[in-house]
């Protein structure tokens, strides 16, 4: 992975740059590294954290919970078990929302199978 500069990191994680200005405004994204010009850089290490940040945010997790998530994360080892409790309480509301759009889908599947085969006119 190289160096990517602000445009090229909000194209590849499809993120607006006011986005990225301000997940690091708010302590959400490390330290961004600049260059002479002031120009930010995302190393390496910064893709993944912002590809994990993405990850969580398409999950579902509020900004709030993952500034949150963030600050336990500074805090090193002492806070492994409220990271790990964390992340299982968002995983646990992301499999009460894919089971009720499991159940939506299966219920839109069936109606469609109804217009598809003409019951719906019975």
């Amino acid at each position: 992975m190289t160096d990517l500069t602000i445009t090229d990191v909000s194209e590849k994680y499809y993120l607006k740059l006011d986005t990225l200005r301000y997940y690091e405004r708010i302590g959400l994204i490390p330290a961004v590294l600049r260059k002479k010009n002031g120009n930010r850089y995302y190393n390496e290490g910064l893709q993944k954290w912002i590809e994990m940040i993405v990850c969580l945010r398409h999950s579902g997790i509020t900004v709030e919970a993952l500034v949150d998530y963030v600050k336990l994360i500074e805090q090193c080892d002492s806070t492994l078990q409220a990271r790990e409790d964390l992340l299982k309480e968002q995983l646990a509301l992301l499999e009460t929302k894919k089971k009720n759009l499991n159940r939506s889908i299966k219920r839109l599947e069936h109606k469609i199978s109804l217009y598809e085969s003409g019951e719906i006119k019975q």
